[in-house]
């Protein structure tokens, strides 16, 4: 099933999230997978953690960047769906 902005996800119980100088690195304990990101999917990921719903973390990146929404969803989505495929995060929740 293909990762839309109704979705929720969240971050699994393993991983570790630390930022320096705007940037992250996010790991897996259980796994050992790693993940850098640059500022823009740091704040993703803080309002990921904070938010769940895809929905209002775009409606806030709307808010905070200057960017054409068709791409912020590309974006968005093709980075949320990476850090599930990698085991980062799931899709977990109700569809909204």
């Amino acid at each position: 099933m293909a990762l839309t902005l109704s979705d929720s996800v969240e971050v699994v119980p393993d991983v570790v999230f630390r930022e320096l100088d705007g940037e992250a690195v996010i790991l897996n304990l259980d796994s050992g997978t790693y993940f850098g990101l640059d500022e823009i999917g740091t704040r993703i990921w803080t309002l990921i953690r904070e938010h769940g719903a895809l929905q209002p973390v775009i409606d806030t990146l709307q808010r905070e960047f200057d960017v054409d929404p068709a791409t912020l969803e590309e974006d968005l989505l093709a980075l949320v769906s990476d850090l599930c495929a990698k085991g980062l995060s799931r899709v977990g929740g109700e569809r909204a």
